[in-house]
C-alpha cells in the first residue's frame, strides 16, 4: 500500500508569530496547523473543508513548501521536503502545482496568456520557438479554450475562462500533484459545475492527484474521494465522500456544517445544529477539545482533555469524546 502513497504529513504544525512594527507582539502565536497527520494516495482527490481561518490554505501552501512548517514533516514520494537543498527542491517543483482562488489576481495583467503559459516552460524545460508555441496551444485545447485565447490578456476573459487558463498553466509541466485552493468559489454556480467536471476529466486523463480546498461541502462531496474536516488547525474528522453523503459523519462540527447546506427541495427538512458564529482565537485556543465552546453536545471532559483522532470504522476517523465514550 505504501507505493500508492504520494504525500504524507507527520505531525505537521505551522505557527505564525504576529509583530507590532519592529517588535514581536505580546499576542501568542497563531496556530494555523497543529499536529496534522494525513496521507494522500496517488490519483485521488482529498477534499479539505472548514470555516475561514481553520488552516486549509496554510496546509496547501506547506504541502508545496511555499511556507516552511514550524515542525513536522511533509513526505513527497519518500522525500522529506524540508531536507532537500535548493536544486533538489527546484527539480521537484515540476511535480507540484497550485491553482489559486482568484484567477484575476493570479495572472500578471501585463502578460498575454501565451507569456503566462510559457513562463513555467521557459524556466523548467528546454522548449523554445515553435515547440513552445505548440505546447501552449495544446494546453489551451486541453482546458477547452481556443488557440486565439493565447494572444489575449487577463482582463479580456470571464472568471470561468481565466480559471481554465490557470488550470492550463498548472498542467504545463505535467505535474503529479495539484493543490486547488477554492478554485470555484469566485465563479457562478453554472460555471462552477463546468470547472469541476473539467478537473475530473483532467484527473482521469493525466492520472493527477488533487488536494481540493473549499468551505463549500456540496462542492467537496462532488469532487472528493475522501474528506478531511479541519477546525482551528486540526483535522477533526476524516471520512470517505460516500460515507459523508450517506449521513455517516459523526463529529458535531461536521454535522453542523452539513446542516447548514441549503435544501434543494423545500419539502426536505434537515435538522439544524446551531452553534455560536464566532470561532475561538487561534492564538489562544481553548483547553481540551477546541470545538467544545461551540458544541451543543459538550461534556465536562471536553473542556479538560483533547480527544485524539481515532478510527471508528474502515476509512473513517474522528476526534470526539462523544463518539468514543
Amino acid at each position: 500500500m505504501s507505493d500508492q502513497i504520494l504525500i504524507e504529513t507527520r505531525r505537521l504544525s505551522k505557527y505564525f508569530h504576529p509583530r507590532q512594527g519592529l517588535f514581536p507582539s505580546k499576542r501568542g502565536a497563531v496556530r494555523a496547523l497543529e499536529d496534522v497527520n494525513l496521507t494522500i494516495y496517488r490519483q485521488e482527490t482529498l477534499g479539505v473543508v472548514g470555516e475561514s481561518g481553520c488552516g486549509k490554505t496554510t496546509l496547501g501552501r506547506v504541502l508545496l513548501n511555499l511556507a516552511r512548517p514550524t515542525s513536522g514533516q511533509v513526505i513527497f514520494e519518500g522525500q522529506d521536503l524540508s531536507a532537500l537543498d535548493h536544486n533538489a527542491l527546484r527539480r521537484l517543483r515540476r511535480e507540484m502545482q497550485i491553482v489559486f482562488q482568484n484567477p484575476y489576481s493570479s495572472f500578471d495583467p501585463r502578460f498575454s496568456m501565451f507569456r503566462s503559459l510559457a513562463e513555467p516552460l521557459l524556466t523548467h524545460t528546454d522548449l523554445r520557438g515553435e515547440a513552445l508555441e505548440q505546447r501552449a496551444r495544446e494546453l489551451a485545447r486541453q482546458v477547452g479554450m481556443p488557440e486565439d485565447a493565447l494572444s489575449r490578456y487577463p482582463h479580456e476573459f470571464s472568471g470561468g475562462q481565466l480559471q481554465r487558463m490557470a488550470i492550463a498553466r498548472a498542467l504545463a509541466l505535467n505535474p503529479k500533484f495539484i493543490v486547488l485552493d477554492e478554485p470555484t468559489s469566485a465563479l457562478d454556480v453554472s460555471v462552477q459545475a463546468q470547472i469541476l467536471n473539467l478537473l475530473r476529466n483532467l484527473q482521469r486523463r493525466f492520472k493527477l492527484t488533487y488536494l481540493f480546498i473549499s468551505h463549500d461541502l456540496s462542492v467537496i462531496q462532488y469532487i472528493s474521494d475522501r474528506i478531511a474536516v479541519m477546525y482551528l488547525g486540526k483535522v477533526v474528522e476524516l471520512i470517505t465522500a460516500p460515507s459523508l453523503v450517506e449521513g455517516q459523519a459523526q463529529h458535531p462540527y461536521t454535522r453542523a456544517l452539513l446542516s447548514a447546506i441549503p435544501e434543494v427541495h423545500p419539502e426536505e427538512k434537515r435538522e439544524r445544529i446551531a452553534m455560536p458564529s464566532k470561532a475561538p482565537d487561534a492564538a489562544r485556543p481553548p483547553s481540551g477539545c477546541s470545538f467544545h465552546p461551540r458544541c451543543p453536545f459538550a461534556m465536562d471532559i471536553c473542556a479538560q482533555v483533547e480527544p485524539p483522532l481515532e478510527q471508528i470504522s474502515a476509512g473513517h476517523w474522528s476526534a470526539c469524546h462523544l463518539i468514543h465514550s
